[in-house]
């Protein structure tokens, strides 16, 4: 008896798990982002060895076009990096990055990212829908839910019009946000993956990020939450909803509390009976202890085992890289070996 095409999908998402966010060809504020490939072979060869299964490709398209930049010069990079996922045997998720949409310009935006994946949805027809994954639109904001889920009904429906195979990536409005997740109604179509994104709890994993402003501006927050370690809440934090996070870390900071909002997906994803995975999880590096990044990352292994959804770390090389430093087997941390499962056999 043939497969489903939602068995099919939920295979596919299987074979996700243990992924990897490149984030390189998102990087808008990069003048060298053309010459700067981090992928080099032997960064194909780390991650099969780190058992990697996944790399995610995030691609600011719009940017670019904005910019002047010809869709051939992007489209050649991502060529190039298929090309190497299927030498290494690993899938590639390409990932819409940066979107403009709102509330107010859905119905000029949508046809733009429309146009943009029917472009892509040419170039690529005859790749293996087992192996290439198209995720429609990162982190969509905080629109109205219904405004998103029609903006996604459309571009989905303008992709099957070419291609009827693909498996397709979605998230919820509100930065792929687990709660909207949880509200939000799945779309009349079988071959779909949803997504969210996990950095929860979001004192820890953002800690002295200073894109987010003054709300996290306390550093030396240990995970889990440790009474004797826990550092003073820096003043700019006071008046903002850094503050009541600070407090509530108490509560939030532990295995625990990702175990229970996991939970929260789990059960979305069982009473409509379709595929999920954790699209982007991990911690930025700059101010987090070593230790404590470990014990996070660990924590989000095994519990999105246990609830058995796929992850995708963020990200290979930049500033939430579990590397310390260069990617390297040398610059891998012990601790972090552990923590995403490596033994040093592969």
């Amino acid at each position: 008896m043939p497969q489903s095409i939602r068995q099919i999908a939920f295979k596919r998402s299987r074979s996700l798990n243990n992924g990897v966010s490149v984030s390189w060809l998102e990087q808008t504020w990069n003048p060298k982002v053309w010459d700067e490939n981090p992928l080099k072979t032997s960064g194909f060869e780390l991650l099969r060895k780190l058992n990697i299964k996944t790399i995610r490709l995030p691609v600011a398209f719009e940017y670019f076009n904005d910019t002047g930049i010809p869709d051939e010069k992007v489209f050649a990079q991502i060529d190039e990096v298929l090309k190497q996922c299927k030498k290494y045997d690993f899938n590639l998720i390409i990932d819409f990055h940066y979107g403009k949409l709102t509330d107010n310009n859905y119905l000029t935006e949508t046809p733009k990212v429309i146009a943009l994946w029917l472009k892509l949805t040419e170039r690529f027809i005859r790749e293996s829908p087992d192996k290439v994954f198209f995720e429609l639109y990162n982190e969509p904001p905080h629109i109205d839910p219904k405004v998103w889920h029609d903006a996604a009904y459309n571009i989905v429906t303008a992709i099957r019009k070419v291609d009827k195979n693909r498996t397709l990536i979605i998230g919820a409005s509100n930065f792929n946000s687990i709660y909207e997740l949880s509200r939000m109604e799945r779309l009349a179509d079988e071959n779909i993956i949803y997504t969210f994104h996990f950095y929860e709890p979001f004192l820890f994993t953002h800690q002295g990020a200073d894109w987010v402003g003054g709300q996290m501006a306390t550093t030396g927050i240990p995970f889990p939450y440790n009474a004797a370690a826990y550092p003073p809440m820096n003043p700019k934090v006071i008046g903002t909803w850094g503050e009541n996070n600070y407090h509530q870390y108490l509560k939030d900071g532990n295995e625990q509390s990702i175990h229970d909002k996991l939970q929260i997906v789990k059960k979305w994803a069982d009473k409509y009976f379709v595929p999920v995975i954790c699209g982007e999880y991990g911690v930025y590096n700059k101010y987090a202890d070593q230790d404590s990044r470990c014990r996070y990352i660990k924590a989000m292994r095994q519990n999105l085992k246990a609830v058995g959804i796929p992850g995708i770390l963020w990200d290979y090389n930049t500033n939430f890289s579990i590397f310390d430093g260069e990617p390297s087997l040398e610059n891998l941390p012990d601790c972090m070996k552990q923590a995403i499962g490596f033994n040093g056999s592969k």
